[in-house]
């Protein structure tokens, strides 16, 4: 890897630091609190988005407020049955019209626990109001998956479409449409072996499950604190059982015929980032598989499919999470690594990702890049994930 000076890696931080104030923190029309933005590419905030503000809150606290925009975006924008939408989009850029429409309802994707991410809000800025609303609103959000996504009745929630993941373009989901039909996340796909259990979405609905615990116990709702959280552990427990190989020691989807999908997805390190793997076996899997430079482990950590693989391939020139890191991956790694006491590996990941960054001339800050070379994709510029990562990364390791 190439030796870069601090100098060059303070000049990059300061040019994305101008960037993000520039364009990426902003207010849009009918929304009057200001927001952080993904790029051009993305006109708004999507669902799994909402923890960008919490991480720039982190490096620029004097501007916390964004967290609670980002949280009230979503939350004032809840359908009256419960349903959170997975997109609010910016009606002032012009890319915003190529979506159709400026709300979106047509599939999951959160990828990162709203829930757990509102409970964090109250936390940092302190706000009971916000609480009392984001508990109310999280536990019909709770209802509105429990009525229209298990409808196999197996214990655990289920998968439509390819976008309830957010992992576009991957062998893992390649026979699965994108969005579900006509737009609405409550209408499944007509496929052979639909719906999937699968193990991210799952993780993300445990850690909801351990957050509305916690705020029912900030909120003095004692009895309901411990319901949660016996109904947590029950999703724990049956992902455990329905989701995950023994022999294998990794977390697959399973068909509607109760049958692994074997794709080695990087979906696994949701499993990490919402806590639901005890010691042993995190380490197990981290062991064998996350670092491991046959599976995850490469030069440029993490693969969106493992490199041993068959189904991974690089044959797109971005947006595929069948090969390219994802800049969304290494971000959560914040949420994980740190936690099962892999901080040096994490470091590591962070100088890599800082070279690979710096060291681009042909696109700056996209959201993913080549694991082996790290040569970054064709794929949104000026993305917030890898620009928020960056800044983190180049403190951490003390280049700033």
């Amino acid at each position: 890897m190439d030796i870069l000076t601090k100098q060059e890696i303070k000049t990059q931080y300061e040019i994305v630091w101008d960037r993000i104030k520039t364009y990426h923190i902003k207010r849009f029309p009918g929304h009057p609190d200001p927001l952080f933005l993904i790029s051009n590419a993305y006109p708004g905030v999507w669902l799994e988005h909402v923890y960008d503000a919490f991480v720039w809150a982190t490096l620029d606290p004097s501007t916390a407020y964004v967290v609670k925009g980002q949280v009230k975006l979503f939350l004032d924008n809840q359908k009256s049955d419960g349903q959170f939408p997975c997109f609010v989009l910016d009606s002032s850029n012009p890319s915003a019209k190529s979506y159709g429409k400026l709300i979106g309802f047509g599939q999951i994707q959160e990828c990162v626990s709203f829930t757990a991410l509102c409970l964090e809000a109250f936390l940092l800025l302190d706000d009971r109001q916000l609480l009392l609303e984001a508990y109310e609103k999280c536990v019909k959000w709770d209802k509105w998956l429990v009525d229209n996504r298990t409808v196999t009745n197996r214990g655990l929630i289920e998968l439509f479409c390819q976008f309830d993941t957010g992992h576009d373009n991957s062998a893992r989901l390649a026979d699965i449409p994108g969005g579900c039909p006509d737009g609405d996340a409550k209408n499944m796909n007509l496929i052979d072996g639909l719906p999937l259990l699968a193990p991210d979405m799952n993780s993300v609905f445990y850690g909801s499950r351990v957050a509305l615990s916690e705020m029912a116990k900030l909120l003095g709702k004692k009895q309901e604190s411990m319901e949660w959280r016996k109904k947590a552990d029950k999703i724990r427990e049956r992902l455990i059982e329905v989701c995950y190989d023994p022999k294998d020691e990794f977390f697959y989807d399973v068909n509607c015929y109760g049958e692994f999908r074997r794709f080695r997805s990087i979906a696994i390190v949701n499993l990490f980032q919402e806590h639901v793997l005890e010691a042993d076996m995190a380490d197990n899997i981290y062991n064998r598989y996350m670092k491991n430079p046959n599976e995850f482990w490469t030069k440029y950590p993490f693969p969106s499919m493992s490199i041993s693989d068959p189904a991974s391939r690089q044959d797109r020139a971005g947006n595929s999470w069948g090969f390219y890191s994802q800049g969304l991956t290494a971000l959560r790694a914040l949420r994980w690594m740190d936690f099962y006491g892999k901080s040096n590996d994490l470091e590591t990941l962070m100088e890599a990702w800082v070279s690979a960054f710096v060291r681009s001339d042909n696109m700056k800050f996209s959201q993913e890049l080549h694991p082996i070379t790290g040569q970054l994709s064709q794929s949104s510029q000026w993305y917030s994930s890898s620009m928020l990562f960056f800044l983190k990364a180049a403190k951490r390791l003390n280049y700033i």
